[in-house]
């Protein structure tokens, strides 16, 4: 299993009314055969297209490459399947991984009795077929794992990001509320703006808009400020 040049269904998140814009971007990047829904965006790809989307992208939230589809009734469905997963081909015995979730399943009244089950599924299947067993936690700096369980429909990814990239990681001392920089990217997006007349900025508060609007200028890709 390679997953880098494996196609598969990626979704790309986004904040709300921020897909028209998300989507010009993907199309930019050589996405093709799209579906643009009001929170995201869907395509196929690769891994190796993931990086790409995760380093260029200004408007998404999460890139989230899937790697299985299956009915889910209850946990215990949940656990079968998700044991199915070649979860040794993906996730080194000495990684560490965290699950994430949106669940939204009658039987299920807290998404953390989810995420154990799925980090059980995953603990389970490495250790019987290697003897040893990856460590797992909440901190989104590793492998993270994404869980998506609507009625009897469960859907299990790799998310690509961990941190969201809906912040592009330059503002190290942050003021207070200050606008976030994948909407402030959308804004400028909207106005047509060509990076080839000034921008104005008047009123400009902790300066995203224009901080913004000189990484587009320069094409400045927002990825090269995550530290991770």
């Amino acid at each position: 299993m390679n997953l880098f040049i494996s196609e598969a269904k990626i979704v790309i998140t986004c904040n709300k009314r921020l897909a028209p814009y998300l989507q010009q971007e993907i199309v930019s990047l050589g996405g093709k055969n799209l579906q643009a829904f009001p929170t995201r965006i869907e395509l196929k790809g690769t891994l190796n297209d993931c990086i790409r989307y995760n380093l260029c992208l200004r408007c998404a939230s999460q890139v989230l490459y899937e790697l299985a589809s299956f009915p889910a009734r209850d946990a215990h469905e949940l656990y079968e399947n998700v044991k199915q997963i070649e979860w040794e081909e993906i996730i080194p015995t000495t990684a560490h991984f965290s699950i994430t979730s949106n669940v939204f399943n009658d039987t299920i009244n807290n998404n953390m009795f989810a995420n154990l089950r799925v980090k059980d599924a995953i603990v389970d299947r490495i250790r019987t077929k290697t003897g040893k067993r990856p460590n797992s936690g909440a901190t989104l700096d590793a492998t993270v794992i994404h869980l998506h369980w609507q009625e009897d429909t469960a859907k299990v990814f790799i998310d690509t990001s961990g941190q969201s990239i809906a912040r592009h990681g330059y503002r190290k001392f942050p003021g207070r509320a200050p606008m976030l920089e994948a909407l402030a990217t959308a804004t400028i997006l909207a106005s047509a703006w060509t990076g080839r007349t000034n921008f104005i900025n008047p009123m400009c508060g902790s300066g995203t808009l224009a901080i913004e609007a000189a990484l587009l200028a320069t094409d400045t890709k927002p990825g090269l400020f995550r530290s991770n």
